[in-house]
């Protein structure tokens, strides 16, 4: 099966709302976002889904800033316009193109990269403004979009006409096998935990940042069970990926965690965890791709260092305690064996072999011990759950609002199955769907008895209504 898959950049002046529209494409608020220019100074990736198709979505930083840093931005901003397959070009329909606007699509204009422009913040526009604005659609980028990213007016349109852009494929993996996939920073020791792994020196190794350049398939079997390990090329922070083939290594690095079932992210234990790796982490539990982090190097390392580390880690990984930490040296092919365990537990784990009894059996016990909570004065009820997919084990509930249910009812209700299913080092997703009422279209009609019944209730009422205002 191949997927169809590509890499949107967007891109804009300051305070145009590129922020805001990377959240609603991605389904999250994960870009920092305030009515202030400037707040996005560096690359943000996200994963976002088109129909069937899956997408790279860039957020950048504004172009031509005032700021201190505003050659550095631009820089940036470059670097996710040369990797992306289409640039979505943002301007803010309340204030029109400004002089700044024209600037960048002139750029991008001689560029000739496949480019739509996007009108945003139509919220409020008056109509005359909105007509004005359809003049856009002759500056050479074909029709204008409208959208509102804040209240999402426009937004499924705009979905819908970016697919056909999306078109470079994704190959699933062929081999017959358990695809893993070896991630992480430049010069961490990725391509030499992948020799430890295979206890062959398959791979190329230099004491180099950025040796691999593409993701590389090796198929091997190991104890009865196959495998195919993926080695990426360095995910280096965005900052940093100023060669041009180094860009285009971290999308197919990124595209990796698509394909693979359990990822291995790599990191120096004298380095500790940094941003880019939590990132990283971000991305994964995104693509469904089951985790495990690797600390690399401990040999390195005396214990007071490695206290130092450990605590580190539990506190930077709180929002994903169920990602289970692996120590090793790869240079001294020392854990590598239980690292393998991990890798099948994890696995296993991800095909959910539970039967629907069993799982209703412990959503049952989860809502008696914590009851649902009210929404809009009305008791949430949860009815069943079904299992949906493997990889990740993926979950439907059902019931009457329970996609109104909070996100800390949420978190309980996937800490209770994760607990009682020992599920580890894989994502959880839960969907939630309200189940229909099928006598809900079907009017109570009351019978001529209860008519009058009714009717003597109503006189009983306005009768004592009437004498309460009489004594008052």
């Amino acid at each position: 099966m191949t997927l169809k898959s590509g890499t949107i950049a967007l891109v804009g002046r300051p305070n145009v709302g590129k922020s805001t529209l990377f959240n609603r494409l991605c389904g999250g608020r994960d870009a920092l976002v305030h009515d202030r220019p400037g707040l996005t100074r560096d690359r943000k990736y996200g994963r976002a889904e088109f129909g069937e198709r899956l997408a790279t979505v860039v957020d950048t930083g504004g172009l031509y800033d005032t700021s201190d840093i505003a050659d550095q931005v631009n820089a940036q901003v470059q670097l996710a316009i040369a990797e992306a397959d289409l640039v979505l070009a943002l301007i803010d329909a309340s204030e029109g193109i400004t002089a700044a606007d024209e600037i960048i699509l002139h750029e991008l204009r001689v560029l000739n990269k496949p480019t739509r422009l996007v009108a945003n913040k139509i919220d409020g526009v008056k109509q005359a403004q909105l007509l004005a604005l359809e003049e856009l659609s002759g500056l050479g980028f074909g029709d204008a979009l409208f959208v509102s990213a804040t209240h999402g007016d426009g937004v499924n349109a705009l979905r819908e006409s970016l697919e056909q852009y999306l078109t470079r494929p994704i190959e699933s993996i062929d081999y017959d096998g358990v695809p893993v996939a070896v991630i992480g920073r430049p010069n961490v020791g990725k391509s030499t935990l992948v020799n430890a792994l295979l206890n062959d020196e398959r791979c190329v190794v230099f004491d180099k940042p950025g040796t691999t350049r593409d993701s590389i398939y090796i198929p091997f079997e190991r104890d009865d069970q196959r495998y195919v390990l993926i080695d990426t090329a360095g995910i280096r922070r965005k900052g940093r990926v100023d060669d041009v083939v180094e860009k285009f290594s971290v999308v197919k690095a990124l595209d990796a965690m698509v394909a693979a079932e359990v990822a291995l992210l790599v990191i120096d234990a004298t380095e500790g965890i940094v941003e880019q790796d939590l990132h990283i982490v971000s991305y994964a539990v995104e693509a469904g791709t089951g985790l495990i982090l690797v600390v690399n190097k401990v040999d390195a390392m005396d214990s007071e260092q490695r206290q130092t580390l450990k605590n580190s880690l539990s506190r930077r990984l709180r929002f994903a305690e169920w990602i289970p930490i692996h120590h090793t040296s790869a240079l001294k092919r020392t854990g590598i064996r239980k690292l393998y365990a991990k890798v099948r537990q994890i696995h296993l784990a991800g095909k959910l072999d539970v039967a629907t009894p069993e799982l209703n059996r412990i959503l049952q016990h989860a809502v008696e011990r914590h009851t649902p909570p009210t929404v809009r004065s009305r008791q949430v009820k949860i009815r069943y759950v079904n299992k949906l997919r493997d990889h990740p084990p993926s979950l439907l509930v059902h019931g009457n609002q329970v996609e109104s249910l909070p996100s800390s009812y949420r978190k309980y209700l996937e800490n209770r199955f994760r607990t009682a299913l020992k599920i580890v080092g894989m994502p959880i997703a839960i969907e939630y769907r309200n189940t229909e009422n099928p006598f809900g279209h079907r009017r109570n009609e009351l019978t001529r008895r209860q008519q009058k019944h009714r009717q003597r209730l109503i006189q009983r009422r306005k009768a004592k209504a009437k004498s309460k205002r009489m004594r008052d």
